[in-house]
């Protein structure tokens, strides 16, 4: 049957508008940045009056000017400020201040300056108690400096951080570092609920790479007044380096001793050594090196910043769900624990 041209033109207009399909929402990616990534490193020294001790620091910026969360990295035994360099421009180019601490008395200058026989002594003698104690309050000393440049119209760092969101993390030495400013107590007459002397209630959420169980007492009165979330990375060949009785077991003891009151997370590379997670040098094996390692470093931490210092649900979905195992091998163990789970 013939239909005029108007009728159906009216026809068409009065049936039902066709369905848009909306735009897919962004997936998640913690890999994913800028291209133009993060500025320079900036070096300053934090001077502790009170203990007669200048602490050396690297700080990267992101490009955005406006406040960002900071992130604090400690260096292992025998480091210095250029440690963690690989996370560190990750994370800044994600948009994040990462400021790198130096400590004295347990850096480079343990061995640099030692004939070559003697520099594996020198190195066990500073992974000392004492040494660890001031590495602790080196931290405390730094945030309180970055608060007073943080408030210096003349300085660089002056309105950048956003100091009500702060990560602090570490390798080896300085895992034990984080884990004493994040909660952790000696675990010898430890009473339930009291503060461990060394926490430092600034610091929202840690990151262990290459952790480390008390050599004494209980690891789980030492870990029960951790109330952050925590993120442990180790490896199946992650041992002591012959500076510590750590072994890859013993540094996987960590995770099922932290309380289920908190968001916690654990990864075990396949095997990946203690230097798997330091910067990439011919001296640490690079040639053996496996290049997944640092990719799956980098995406589990920065989803594991994501989700903790900036509040980011698809950072939290991603890093509890199935899509984090994308970045891992065979032979990686990711495990994802929520708070009371």
């Amino acid at each position: 049957m013939f239909i005029p041209c108007c009728v159906a033109a009216l026809a068409c207009a009065l049936a039902d508008p066709p369905v848009e399909t909306p735009p897919e929402a962004p997936t998640y990616d913690p890999l994913a940045v800028p291209r133009t990534g993060g500025l320079k490193p900036v070096d300053f020294v934090v001077r502790d009056a009170d203990r007669d001790r200048k602490i050396p620091l690297r700080v990267r910026l992101p490009e955005d000017t406006k406040p960002a969360p900071v992130i604090l990295f400690s260096h292992g035994l025998g480091g210095d400020r250029a440690a963690g360099t690989y996370l560190a421009e990750h994370w800044a180019a994600r948009g994040y201040v990462v400021a790198t601490l130096q400590h004295p008395g347990s850096d480079d200058g343990v061995w640099k300056d030692v004939r070559l026989g003697r520099r594996m002594a020198a190195m066990k003698q500073a992974a000392s108690g004492e040494n660890l104690m001031l590495r602790v309050a080196d931290v405390h000393q730094t945030l309180d400096q970055l608060k007073t440049w943080n408030a210096e119209a003349d300085h660089p760092l002056f309105g950048r951080l956003n100091l009500d969101r702060v990560g602090m993390s570490g390798h080896s030495f300085g895992a034990v570092t984080t884990q004493h400013v994040s909660g952790q107590s000696a675990g010898i007459g430890f009473r339930r609920r009291e503060t461990p002397r060394n926490l430092d209630p600034r610091i929202d959420a840690a990151l262990a790479l290459s952790p480390n169980v008390p050599n004494f007492g209980s690891p789980k009165k030492a870990f029960e007044s951790v109330s952050i979330p925590w993120l442990l990375m180790t490896g199946t060949k992650d041992g002591g380096m012959n500076l510590s009785s750590a072994t890859p077991e013993s540094r996987q003891q960590v995770f099922p001793n932290l309380p289920t009151t908190i968001d916690r997370y654990q990864l075990v590379l396949k095997d990946a050594e203690h230097h798997a997670f330091a910067d990439a040098r011919r001296a640490f094996g690079q040639r053996t090196r496996n290049p997944n390692h640092h990719r799956a470093i980098r995406a589990l931490s920065t989803a594991f910043w994501d989700a903790h210092l900036q509040d980011d649900p698809a950072a939290k979905a991603w890093l509890q769900g199935e899509e984090a195992r994308s970045v891992l091998e065979d032979g990686d163990e990711w495990a994802a624990r929520r708070a009371n789970n």
